[in-house]
């Protein structure tokens, strides 16, 4: 299955950076075997966890609105994170 992202080349901009030779072997392996070049599996890797973040950003922003009206605290919130974590983490 291939992914693709349509853009024109003259918006894109070149970036480097530096990952550990373990994880840059991990990317290669990846890429391979989605018959994907390293750029297009970065870019969706960092347009998923873009994505993800605006997603943690919405639902704090709701939470803290809704800090007053349920009179929690920002720990209680936290807790009740890290618990939903773990217990998804345990079922995966």
């Amino acid at each position: 299955m291939k992914f693709g992202y349509i853009c024109d080349v003259a918006e894109q901009r070149t970036v480097t950076i530096s990952i550990p030779a373990a994880l840059a072997r991990k990317v290669d392996q990846i890429a391979r075997r989605e018959g994907r070049t390293r750029s297009e599996l970065l870019r969706e890797a960092f347009r998923q966890y873009a994505a993800r973040l605006e997603r943690w950003e919405r639902l704090l922003t709701e939470a803290r609105r809704a800090l007053p009206v349920r009179k929690l605290r920002e720990g209680e919130i936290a807790r009740v994170v890290k618990k939903h974590r773990s217990e998804r983490t345990a079922s995966d």
